[in-house]
């Protein structure tokens, strides 16, 4: 049935709604109208009870007089505009008419002696039809200016907030000015008794129908027949009928500071009653509270007359009841009173109220503003300063006491009385006040408002103390009222010109009394200026003129405008309307004889009605039969207790302490970050170091038994910033010689000559772990660092023992450790002197400023004057072993003094010669050198050792038959086979057969030469090629240019280079990183103007600029993260590589643009979080009450002030924002260069789960809505959405073990790993895969490029052991550490796309790499030697490698794999070149002689004498224009050129600038693709 009835009144309700009538808007409107006993079970009365919050109380208009219903006007408004801003702004200071205006003299009592009962009676009325006491939201102040001679307030303004308005469809045009709000119902509805909403009245109401232990004494208004029946009650405290319950469900009451204690306490502290503003005061509270008595009176008669009504019914008729009372007394009782009741004396001076006849819809129940302004503010002038507490009459004694309520005070103070009810009625009942009241003249209705209400009436937390008639006077204005005279015309009346013409007997008495109205008067004169604001016709005089609206003017018509009619208040449910069946007339009859004495007797049992209260307690009438306890005297300030004075209180006071701690809170928490992420490192380093202090001791005990003789210490060499494992044995022959732990490579060898001096520096401590041995004065120290003491004490015994039989002297020095290394002369302290040394001897040898050196100045070159350098780091700077002949008889002859070290001069003077001198001078200095036996001729045999040296000097392993073949075909050659020596003109005659050569290693001659070259080249290429010629194809057999480096010598040269390197070089990334910071910055302007718009109010007029700023940084850094998930798609991108937006998008530097965003992120976030932190300064300076507002989804107590750890950690968006803060913290302190190669795992895991925190703890803090709706989502929506398919896609590769069938170790620090292939695991070469070594972890991944061929049926790795992660798969894969056990499993992820997989889409491919930059071409050599041998039709006709190497046994695995390709080429697709770089072209001569032996060796072996490979060698580094140049004159049909590089970026950055320059000119185009490592 319910259902069904709902059900009804929902589509009802949709037909009107779609007709355009008016709709049921709250549910509590339908149950208004369902009726009584449906949702009890109990039997229904038939009656439409009256809606708790106003709906269809008038048919015609249902909303009309509901709660937040718009403020009638009833004048057009005066706003400054015309739309919103405050009117008045040319009037005088309310502060100063409040001054001149209501001050006056006190204590003067009421005319026709109305009572403090009726003034707080009609206080109640009026908060139950009116509440405008509301602020705007968001806040607007319009503050009351101040003196600065205002003795009662200490400060320049008073603050005023603008009272609420319709925001959704008033003020935003002339036509629609603001309109201002009424927060209850505008009907006399009972609704301060009842509550304005039925889930408000809910929660006053009992609710249930027995009361177990409640007995007949235990409640006041328990039932004579059964005393737990509670049925229809309102809840009152501890269940004893007195008090209404208190506030422990959380009602919105309002709630303020104490007057008399500046405290703020909860609002469960106040009572539950019908109105927000219902505990204010206790004497209002105590009328509110008679009338809850009085309807658990009434509850009580009806429940004992009706046993079987329900709980709802007995209420619902006990409400009626009482509210037809309380219509009743306030119409035929209360106003009478007010407007003065007419008789034959006084028809000039009262007005009657009009009979009530019948309810008329047409009539409009809102409240008007004028009436809200203006009228209801009349009881302010009658309001006393204070009210007695009175005690009954006592009958012996024949009087009442009026009873002191405080030491200081005969009566209880009104303003130190504010929003502490509790309190009071400690020091008086509620019968007592009630008497008090009763007993009490109100003050005189004049212009004197108390001073109580004038400077002490409550404010806010701000502002304790406020002038309420200048509120009063400020809201006029803020509401847009117009002036007295203004207000005049609109109602028919004549304009007054002067304050006389008001009220002279008024104006002539001030005159006399006060003199500052006269002055008042003087300065301003008419009542233009004094009574501009139509809100002070309350404080005039004339208040009884008469019943018609003609003989009305101020206070009377306005009052009578609201009030003639009284159903304009009451509506339909007046009492007496008969039509709405509420009454039967029996109870009608028995309520309009039922007065407001019968009420208050009802429920104050203890009151004697005979003596205690007189007949009409709203006055102390002459002639009453029962006045018997009149009031000792009228109440004035002077006699009450002191009101406590103004204070302040500062918002930001309970944040001065959290503020700056939560910022020092995440300084520390990135400090605590960084130490943790330096302690784990260093304990891994711990750990390597443990585990290497375990492996050395085993490896000094077997490099111990391998030497026959001298002791072995192995130990850490510190060089300065980095160190080294090394071995040092003592030999016997007086010989220190210094080992790599790792390769046994000889490091240093120091001789021991007599009369040396040992210089030893030994730390000292416990912990002493540095020693300091200086061997030698001209070079560095040998600076030892030692795993414990124990360690360092055995070696320097060893030490000692040693030098002492060589009758050395060694001297010992004690150094604290902490200071040890400030004595030291390390190796990198050496190193830089000897590179400032041969910089600048070079730079003084060829007269030119050297690269990285400026021109040396003259105290550097008396410096370096001083240093004399060895022979080993002679040969160290020559990239030599020192014990080569080349660099004995070099140090020979550069050593004139012969004393054992070359000094600057003499390397000088080498250093011109060889730079200088004439090629006779150095061929000369050559074979002076090698002329061993100093014959004046070279021997066959001392040729031969020649050029035995010059293979040491490219660390080339040769046959000793393979170089006498050389020398053999040379000599032949040359017709020199039958002379045992060579003498100068024969050997200058030999290398005269190679001039061509040569020349090939001079530096270019300039760019004009170079270019008219490149131009007459292409310009011949043209023409053939225009011509149709075609050059048939062929190898190319031309040797290759080698350059050295042209270095500028001006800054801005360097400058402008490198500029224009990188903008060529890097044109796609700057063009795609300029788009996305183009994004970025307009997302980021956008935000902030968006925001910047609204600056004028709320929570944006609060943060101003700054608010803006965090918002704007908030949106870039949303973008930023979002967009970083698309930088890691690895297979989207591998996808998108296949596609021609690989042109444009440079997808291989997809990890780059990730570090790029997430700094850009960075900066944002932290720019968003120094705004907000600037901004959460502003909103905790705020008053709470401002903050609930702009907050609208933000809660807490009315008492609670939130502070800084308030909005930071107790709210959503501010805890999530730590949260957020400390995750980003962790996330880029673990994603250091220094936590990827210490700590990868750390940096792994701090990643995945710092990435999840992000975007999970992104989405929650915008679903906080703090500042404003979420677009988190907005942004995250299509890279999240892409990311996620990209996770899948990987995820849903089966996930197996893969079986490692071979496993090698190459000595350059190469691991070679073969693996087998998974099922229809496809890929193309060049591509990269992720491996995860189970013996590691089975969720680290890291990233390789394959280096076998798509046919092979493994798959195999190259990898270099660059970092832990990779220094451990070496270790895990060791032979030495296997043994016999199976080879760990791996995990593979993969393929992925690059660039270098499109080589067979050319018909001409360079391949060139460099260092491990050569792992994606081994693949690709051997797919394309597959695929020519297969027949499968490719593209590609020639590919040429260009392989550039330190030396040849670098990447020893490479030649293995040139070799095996080689041998299957047979169709002479592949043509490789190898560039040794090792000897960096120091000297020409040396080059030139490598290359008379390598062409020699090609022409007798067909392969390189190097490399064993048919590959051409050469030394020194490729020009690349030159060899494009050649490509395109050998493949002269051939349009366009793919280049792939991989490598340094150095070498890379060469190829591009060749491809970009030889791109300009007409011929081939060379497309470039490169990757860096």
């Amino acid at each position: 049935m319910l259902r069904i009835i709902f059900s009804f009144v929902i589509v009802i309700n949709w037909g009107l709604c779609t007709q355009g009538k008016y709709c049921i808007q709250n549910v509590d409107d339908i149950v208004c109208y369902i009726p009584n006993g449906i949702f009890a079970g109990q039997q229904e009365t038939g009656k439409e009870f009256p809606p708790f919050n106003g709906w269809y109380n008038n048919r015609g208009n249902p909303s009309l007089g509901i709660p937040d219903a718009s403020l009638t006007r009833s004048l057009p408004p005066h706003y400054k505009d015309g739309v919103y801003e405050p009117s008045g702004w040319e009037r005088p200071n309310v502060r100063s008419i409040s001054n001149l205006i209501f001050s006056g003299p006190q204590g003067l009592p009421s005319t026709n002696n109305k009572t403090a009962l009726f003034l707080f009676f009609g206080e109640h009325v009026m908060q139950d039809i009116l509440d405008t006491s509301r602020s705007g939201c968001p806040p607007e102040y319009f503050n009351i200016m101040l003196n600065a001679s205002d003795s009662h307030f200490s400060t320049t303004e008073m603050p005023y907030e603008r009272s609420s308005y319709q925001a959704s469809n008033t003020g935003y045009s002339p036509n629609h000015p603001r309109e201002q709000i009424n927060g209850v119902t505008s009907y006399l509805d009972g609704s301060q008794i009842y509550g304005h909403t039925k889930a408000w009245s809910n929660n006053l109401r009992l609710l249930r129908s027995t009361c177990n232990g409640r007995t007949s004494a235990s409640n006041l208004f328990s039932s004579q027949g059964r005393a737990t029946d509670c049925r229809g009650e309102l809840a009152s405290l501890d269940d004893q009928g007195e008090f209404p319950v208190l506030n422990n469900v959380g009602l919105p009451l309002d709630n303020s500071w104490t007057t008399k204690d500046h405290v703020i306490e909860s609002a469960k502290r106040f009572y539950r009653v019908g109105s927000r503003q219902g505990n204010e005061n206790p004497f209002v509270l105590t009328v509110g509270i008679t009338w809850f008595r009085h309807h658990n009176w009434l509850a009580r008669n009806i429940r004992d007359s009706n046993p079987n009504w329900s709980d709802d019914d007995v209420f619902n008729e006990a409400r009626i009841q009482n509210i037809a009372t309380y219509q009743k007394v306030l119409m035929y009782e209360w106003l009478p009173e007010l407007l003065g009741t007419c008789s034959s004396l006084n028809q000039s001076q009262c007005l009657n109220v009009t009979p009530y006849t019948a309810y008329s819809s047409g009539t409009s129940a809102s409240v008007s503003d004028i009436f809200e302004g203006t009228a209801r503010h009349f009881l302010s002038t009658i309001t006393p300063p204070g009210v007695f507490v009175r005690s009954k009459f006592n009958e012996s004694s024949g009087g009442c006491e009026f009873r002191p309520t405080s030491s200081t005070s005969p009566a209880l103070s009104l303003c130190n009385s504010y929003w502490d009810p509790a309190e009071t009625f400690k020091v008086a009942s509620i019968d007592e006040i009630t008497m008090g009241m009763a007993s009490q003249i109100a003050e005189l209705e004049d212009n004197v408002v108390t001073p109580s209400l004038r400077h002490n009436y409550y404010g806010s937390r701000r502002f304790s103390r406020r002038d309420l008639m200048a509120t009063i006077l400020q809201k006029g204005r803020d509401h847009g009222l117009p002036d007295y005279n203004v207000a005049r015309e609109e109602f028919g009346m004549q304009t007054k010109a002067t304050m006389m013409d008001i009220n002279q007997n008024l104006f002539q008495s001030n005159l006399q009394s006060n003199g500052t109205v006269i002055a008042f008067y003087v300065r301003f004169g008419s009542v233009k200026y004094v009574y501009q604001s139509a809100n002070v016709i309350r404080t005039l005089k004339d208040l009884r003129l008469g019943n018609k609206r003609s003989k009305c003017s101020g206070f009377m018509f306005i009052f009578l405008t609201c009030c003639e009619t009284v159903n304009d208040i009451i509506g339909r449910f007046w009492f007496e309307n008969v039509k709405t069946t509420l009454l039967s007339s029996t109870k009608l009859n028995e309520i309009l004889n039922t007065t407001f004495r019968d009420v208050i007797l009802r429920t104050n049992p203890t009151i004697n009605g005979s003596f205690d209260l007189q007949d009409n307690p709203f006055l102390w009438a002459t002639g009453d039969s029962k006045l018997f306890c009149p009031q000792p005297f009228q109440l004035t300030e002077n006699v009450l207790e002191e009101c406590t004075p103004l204070q302040r209180y500062d918002y930001f006071k309970s944040s001065e302490v959290s503020f700056p701690l939560s910022f020092a809170f995440f300084a520390v928490f990135a400090l605590i970050t960084l130490l943790v992420m330096y302690l784990v490192g260093r304990q891994r380093m711990k750990s390597a170091l443990k585990s290497k202090k375990h492996i050395t001791t085993k490896k000094r005990a077997t490099i111990k038994t391998s030497i026959a003789s001298g002791n072995v210490t192995i130990c850490t060499e510190i060089l300065g910033e980095n160190v080294r494992q090394i071995q040092i044995i003592l030999r016997p022959e007086n010989l220190i010689l210094i080992k790599a732990v790792i390769g046994n490579q000889n490091l240093r060898k120091i001789e021991l000559i007599q009369q040396q001096e040992i210089k030893i520096y030994c730390s000292d401590g416990t912990d002493r772990r540095t020693l300091i041995v200086r061997l030698q004065e001209d070079t560095y120290d040998l600076v030892l660092s030692f795993n414990d003491s124990n360690e360092l004490d055995e070696f320097f015994n060893e030490l000692h023992n040693f030098v002492k039989p060589l009758g050395l002297e060694c001297n010992t020095f004690t150094i604290p450790e902490k200071h040890i290394m400030e004595e030291a002369r390390t190796k990198e302290m050496r190193d830089k002197q000897l590179q400032n040394f041969f910089r600048t001897a070079l730079s003084q040898a060829i007269n030119i400023e050297s690269e990285d050196l400026d021109r040396p100045k003259r105290k550097t070159l008396k410096d370096l004057v001083k240093v004399n350098i060895t022979k080993s780091e002679f040969a160290e700077y020559l990239k030599l072993k020192e014990d080569s002949l080349f660099v004995e008889q070099m140090f020979l002859v550069a050593d004139s003094d012969e004393d054992g070290t070359i000094s600057f001069r003499e390397f000088l003077d080498i250093m011109v010669l060889f730079t200088k001198g004439t090629p006779k001078e150095k061929a000369q200095l050559m074979f002076d050198m090698y002329d061993l036996d100093k014959s004046g001729g070279l021997s066959k045999e001392e040729f031969t050792t020649m050029l035995k040296s010059m293979m040491e000097m490219v660390n080339s392993s040769v046959d000793v038959d393979d170089i006498d073949n050389v020398v053999d075909d040379m000599m032949r050659a040359n017709g020199f086979s039958s002379k045992d020596s060579l003498d100068l003109n024969d050997f200058l005659m030999l290398l005269g057969q190679y001039s061509d050569i040569s020349n090939q290693q001079s530096t270019s001659n300039g760019s004009k030469t170079y270019r008219a070259k490149r131009q007459s080249k292409y310009h011949r290429y043209s023409k053939r090629f225009k011509e149709g010629h075609q050059t048939p194809q062929r190898r190319l057999t031309r040797k290759v240019k080698t350059v050295r480096e042209d270095y500028k010598t001006k800054s801005y040269e360097k400058f402008f280079v490198a500029l224009v390197k990188l903008t060529e070089h890097y044109a796609n990334h700057i063009f795609c990183l300029s788009l996305y910071s183009l994004i970025t910055a307009g997302v980021f302007l956008n935000a902030f103007f968006v925001v910047y718009s609204k600056n004028a109010t709320g929570l944006y007029g609060i943060g101003g600029p700054l608010m803006a700023l965090a918002r704007a940084s908030a949106a870039a850094l949303m973008f930023n993260f979002s967009t970083l998930l698309l930088t890691m798609c690895r297979n989207i991108i591998t996808f998108l590589r296949e596609t021609f937006l690989h042109r444009f998008i440079p997808f291989d530097s997809a990890v780059t643009m990730h570090r790029i965003v997430a700094w850009m992120a960075l900066a944002f976030t932290a720019l968003h979080i120094l705004a907000h932190g600037i901004n959460f300064y502003s909103i905790v300076t705020q008053s709470p009450d401002d903050m609930a507002c702009l907050f609208r989804d933000m809660w807490y107590p009315s008492d609670y002030i939130p502070t800084f750890v308030f909005w930071l950690f107790q709210t959503i968006t501010g805890i999530t924002g730590v949260i957020l803060t400390l995750a980003i913290i962790v996330m880029y302190v673990f994603a250091s260069n220094y936590a990827r190669r210490m700590i990868f795992n750390w940096f792994r895991w701090t990643h995945k789960f710092g990435y999840l925190s992000l975007y999970f703890f992104s989405f929650v803090h915008g679903s906080g809505m703090l500042i404003s709706s979420p677009q988190f989502y907005y942004y995250f929506l299509v890279p999240g959405i892409l990311f996620t398919l990209d996770k899948v896609y990987t995820y849903s590769r089966k996930k197996a073990y893969i079986s490692v069938v071979r496993a090698e170790l190459f000595p350059s620090d190469v691991t070679h790993l073969e693996f087998k292939r998974p099922k229809n695991f496809d890929y193309k070469a060049g591509q990269w895969v992720r491996i995860a070594c189970l013996a590691q972890s089975s969720s680290e991944y890291h990233p390789f490029t394959l280096s076998s061929a798509p046919h092979e049926d493994t798959l195999k790795l190259h990898i270099r052991a660059v970092g832990p992660w990779t220094r451990n798969l070496r270790n895990i894969y060791d032979p030495n550490v296997l043994r016999d056990s199976p080879y760990p499993k791996l995990f593979l992820d993969g393929p992925f796309g690059e660039g270098h997989q499109d080589w067979y889409k050319y018909e001409v491919s360079v391949l060139v790499g460099g260092g491990i930059g050569v792992t994606p071409f081994a693949s690709i050599l051997k797919d394309l030697v597959n695929r020519s041998q297969s027949g499968v039709a490719i593209r590609c006709k020639a590919v040429y490698f260009i392989w550039v190497t330190r030396d040849q046994k670098q990447y020893e695995w490479l030649t293995d794999i040139i070799q095996e390709v080689e041998g299957k080429d047979k169709k002479q697709i592949l043509n490789t070149h190898i560039f040794i770089t090792q000897f960096p072209q120091k000297f020409d001569l040396r080059t030139k002689m490598l290359y008379i032996c390598e062409e020699n060796f090609q022409k007798i072996a067909g392969k390189s004498l190097f490399t064993g490979l048919r590959a051409i060698t050469h030394f020194g580094r490729p020009d690349f224009p030159d060899f494009f140049v050649t490509l395109g004159e050998e493949h002269s049909s051939v349009e366009t050129f793919g280049v792939f590089s991989c490598g340094p970026p150095p070498m890379t950055e060469g190829v591009e600038k060749a491809c970009a320059k030889l791109n300009k000119y007409e011929g081939p185009t060379f497309s470039h693709h490169f990757e860096n490592f």
